[in-house]
């Protein structure tokens, strides 16, 4: 009975439950001062209706897509003061200053870390080679030939090879992920972690705060450094409101000695491998790579780590070639690369774009969320209209339910359209891929909302002619024959249904 009673007191009295309730206490402070304000003198209420204006003129003239603009200068124009706040805090996309001041100065760094060096024209048509240098040039992330490349259509298929590499593990292991939680998955790679570790192997970790949040074991980053393991918590929460939050590393990376790779949807997480059931079957991907192209991850870890070590090292000691002096096997063109919140390239949303753009036959997408602005709703559309058999996958049981009504309010449209949408009834998909025509796609991290393509840092791995394809088809026409396709007469809304997913549009980017 004490037992229960402690833990249901911590459950309540956690941190995050804490931190969370003085943020909102700051935020309700600020917003009845505001209105104390307005209501102190009419004047004062006249300079807060103009500022308000101002800040609907001001979302007007940002480079953010229309539909997203609209909604914010709707709420502003209702409430005025508290629209103009919640836009201050939640609606600009630009990035916290220090996020910037410390990641920037190190990628520009080492940008010549990641020249394109292989000539890729003689060997795939021009189209295709457009999105590769888009990706070479404004990443800047090259693209390789010597890597091989596996595909996994759920986690309970990747974690033994995570392992088994891990254990072959010599001279570094680099992890970073959103989610690192206790449990089975995370208590076996934990075991070798110390082994190597205290066998001098250079271990580091890099997890989100946010997302791993009450999940990590009790004393979690004493416990790595009590094993000699180098630990890094991105933009750590504190209770105290601040735009700095919005941005999150999403990114799922693992490299070991450099020439060997995993990245995919799978966090570290018992639900991953289906270990515990959450929401029914969780379907996750996952791609390993082993070559030259995991360089990319590598560069990109490091730079994500050293811009917060405030340390510098010299990239080159963790090379592919450094461990694995031998020749790599050719397995079509890789090219994992980034998504920053940090500038005005949205090459995750871009990446995507281009796949539907120069598609011919089909074009089979996994997505847990499908939240998209005016441009990706257009390109799905016109791709389904000129023949191409476009169809999405999202979860049929949601992890958060106010997100899959927003989800399956696009439905109709885009089945208008002749977009092919499937519940997987199984359980939840959680995995983000493209893949079209037989010879291009994408695994990665990034899904198809907001949060991901404009404000979280991500990653994925653009796949040209690779055998993984061919697997990543067999597991789509698979998870379609498990699903539910939805049609027409499936997304019937009455008027306040209608409403009320307005409102959550407008809602959105907090979602």
């Amino acid at each position: 009975m004490i037992t229960a009673l402690g833990k249901a007191i911590n459950k309540i009295f956690n941190r995050l439950t804490i931190t969370v309730a003085l943020i909102l206490v700051q935020l309700g402070w600020f917003a009845v001062l505001l209105f104390k304000l307005a209501d102190y003198a009419s004047w004062i209420s006249v300079l807060f209706t103009v500022l308000a204006a101002l800040m609907a003129l001001f979302v007007i003239w940002r480079d953010d897509n229309p539909a997203y603009k609209m909604g914010w200068i709707l709420l502003i124009c209702l409430m005025p003061i508290l629209g103009a706040a919640m836009y201050a805090f939640f609606g600009n996309k630009r990035p916290a200053k220090s996020l910037k001041w410390r990641i920037d100065p190190q990628e520009a760094l080492h940008k010549d870390d990641l020249k394109q060096e292989e000539d890729l024209g003689e060997i795939m048509n021009t189209r295709l080679l457009d999105t590769v240098n888009y990706i070479a040039q404004k990443g800047p992330y090259p693209a390789w030939t010597d890597t091989k490349s596996k595909y996994y259509a759920v986690g309970d298929e990747v974690y033994p090879d995570i392992l088994a590499d891990l254990k072959k593990a010599e001279h570094f292991i680099f992890m970073e992920y959103f989610i690192i939680a206790e449990g089975k998955m995370w208590d076996g790679i934990f075991a070798i972690l110390k082994e190597k570790a205290a066998a001098g192997v250079d271990v580091r970790i890099t997890f989100d705060d946010v997302g791993s949040i009450n999940k990590t074991p009790k004393r979690f980053i004493s416990s790595l450094a009590q094993h000699g393991i180098k630990v890094l918590p991105f933009n750590p929460l504190t209770p105290i409101a601040s735009l700095i939050y919005n941005n999150r590393d999403h990114r799922k990376i693992l490299v070991i000695d450099g020439y060997i790779g995993y990245s995919g949807g799978f966090n570290i997480a018992d639900e991953y491998i289906n270990e515990v059931v959450r929401f029914g079957h969780w379907k996750d991907t996952g791609i390993r790579l082993e070559g030259h192209a995991v360089w990319n991850f590598t560069v990109m870890f490091l730079n994500m780590w050293n811009a917060f070590k405030k340390t510098e090292e010299d990239y080159e000691t963790f090379r592919p070639h450094i461990c694995h002096p031998e020749e790599f096997g050719s397995d079509g063109i890789i090219q994992p690369y980034s998504d920053s919140p940090l500038d005005d390239e949205n090459m995750g949303e871009n990446v995507y774009l281009e796949i539907l753009s120069q598609a011919e036959d089909y074009v089979y997408i996994f997505t847990p969320y499908l939240i998209i602005d005016n441009e990706m709703q257009t390109a799905l559309s016109l791709a389904a209209k000129r023949g191409v058999d476009v169809r999405i996958v999202t979860p049929a049981i949601p992890d958060k339910k106010m997100v899959f009504r927003l989800t399956r309010s696009y439905y109709r449209p885009l089945i208008k359209a002749g977009v092919r949408i499937y519940e997987y009834t199984p359980g939840f998909i959680h995995a983000k891929s493209y893949l079209s025509d037989d010879r291009i796609g994408v695994v990665g991290t990034i899904n198809m909302d907001y949060r991901s393509l404009f404000l979280h840092f991500e990653c994925g791995t653009l796949m040209i002619g690779c055998e993984a394809l061919y697997d990543l088809k067999r597991d789509c026409v698979n998870t379609f024959s498990l699903s539910k396709e939805i049609h027409h007469e499936d997304c019937r809304r009455g008027f306040f249904g209608v409403l009320f997913d307005g409102v959550l549009r407008v809602l959105s980017p907090l979602l």
